[in-house]
Order: structure tokens, then sequence, then C-alpha cells
């Protein structure tokens, strides 16, 4: 059986209230050894402990505001953030998620740009890598980056071209997460992936609920679904998905230290 570890669910959201034990043990029975849980918000560090409590060793947790959720009480919000994540109620493996988003509004873009920064000293502080989002705001992204060198992580649902693969790649203490936007009929990014990106510099992800891959797209996405990626990921790179999952498998626990 493949092994592998699905670096970014949020498995305390609603969407698995009614069956979350279920999601758990198909994801076991798929090989899948650990699951990583990204925070998104104050009140999810509550909501992210109970799932870490009722899952030990298995289910590990982030902390982080993300930004979609940074408006004008952002300073409150890192302040008892941080706080968690210096007294942390359940095992924390990152800082995140964090980032820059511009899609949808860009009405607290400063605001967002200084809640990131701060939580990218986070992780020099504690020496925890960064789940990293981005959207419509790489540049922005790139030019905080560059300010701290000592910065690691993962760059979360990466769906780019190669120019900006290799931007982000540049930053050595990187890599990318891919899901199930690999396998879409449409997608240019196998094309990336073979042209830019070395097998060694992926981590795989489900993002589930969201973006569930072929053949289970328009389905909530969940853990066990991972197996679609592998074998996606195998045809890109024209090896087995033992071997796919033995490298990306190594690659998230030297970034997490599991």
């Amino acid at each position: 059986m493949l092994q592998y570890i699905d670096t970014h669910i949020h498995l305390d959201g609603e969407e698995f209230s009614a069956d979350r034990d279920a999601v758990v043990a198909r994801a076991r029975e798929a090989g899948v050894q650990k699951m990583l849980i990204p925070g998104i918000n104050l009140s999810s560090a509550d909501s992210i402990r109970e799932v870490c409590t009722s899952y030990p060793g298995f289910c590990l947790g982030m902390i982080g505001l993300h930004p979609e959720d940074v408006n004008a009480d952002y300073e409150a919000q890192l302040s008892a953030l941080h706080a968690h994540l210096l007294q942390p109620a359940f095992p924390v493996v990152a800082i995140g998620e964090i980032g820059l988003d511009y899609y949808w509004s860009r009405d607290y873009e400063k605001e967002q740009r200084e809640a990131f920064e701060r939580q990218v000293e986070w992780g020099s502080e504690t020496g925890l890598p960064l789940m990293l989002h981005c959207r419509k705001a790489q540049n922005d992204m790139v030019a905080i980056l560059k300010r701290h060198k000592d910065a690691r992580g993962i760059f979360h649902c990466f769906t780019g071209n190669e120019i900006e693969a290799r931007e982000l790649l540049s930053f050595p203490g990187f890599c990318l997460g891919i899901g199930g936007v690999l396998t879409f009929k449409k997608s240019n990014l196998p094309q990336t992936l073979a042209d830019a990106v070395p097998l060694e510099r992926i981590v795989l992800e489900t993002d589930a609920p969201y973006m569930a891959p072929v053949p289970h797209r328009g389905e909530r996405n969940e853990s066990a679904f991972i197996i679609h990626i592998i074998e996606k990921l195998a045809e890109v790179y024209q090896t087995t998905p033992e071997e796919v999952a033995r490298i990306t498998t190594d690659t998230a626990k030297r970034m997490f230290s599991l």
C-alpha cells in the first residue's frame, strides 16, 4: 500500500462535522499517514484543537490568520493567535494558512501585507515552516519573502505557470503544494511541473473539502482521494506511484519535522 501525507486539509470545518470519523478511517485505509490542518483565524485554533485531540498523532495543526480573514481587528487576532502559538493546546507543525489574497477585495490590502509579514516573522521566531496562500498577489508576496531569507515552507495550492513556478522555487526553503487541480482536463499544471518543478520540490495536499480531483470533481474532497493526484504525478514525471509517494512523503516529513 502507498503511504503518504495530506499536508493541507480543513478537517475541522463544518463540512466534515457529520462524518469526520469515517473520513479519517477512509484516509487511514487509503495509506494516509498524517493529516495536517491549517488554521484560518482565532476560532479555528479551538476547532483544530478538538480535531487533533480526537485523532492524536494522526492529525496535526497549524496556527495562522488567513488573508481573507484580515479585517479591522487583525492586530487583536494576531496577538491572540501568537499567544496560542507560544503555548499551543495541540501539536503545531506550521504557521498557516497565511498569505495575501487580492482576488475578492483589496479593501484591506495594506493590513494583509502587515499581517502576513508579522506571521512570517513568527516562523523565524519559532523555527516553524509557513503554509502560504497567494492569489493575485505574487509580486507582493515575493517582495516580502525576500526580506526574510530564513523563511521556509509550502506555497499551497500552486496552479501557476512556469515563470511563476521558477520564481517561487528560487526560495530554496520552499516547496509547492499540489492538489486536485493537477487532474483537471484543461489544467496546464502537468506541463508546468514537467518543465519547471523537480519532484523533490512537491508535497501532496487536498485543500479538502475543496477542489476534489478527477474522478471526484464536484464532490466534497477528502484525503483518501490523494491517490488520484499521485497517479497523475507519476504520469507527469514518468515514474511509479510508489516513487511519487515516497519522495513527496520524505519532503513533507523534512519540512514539518515529522
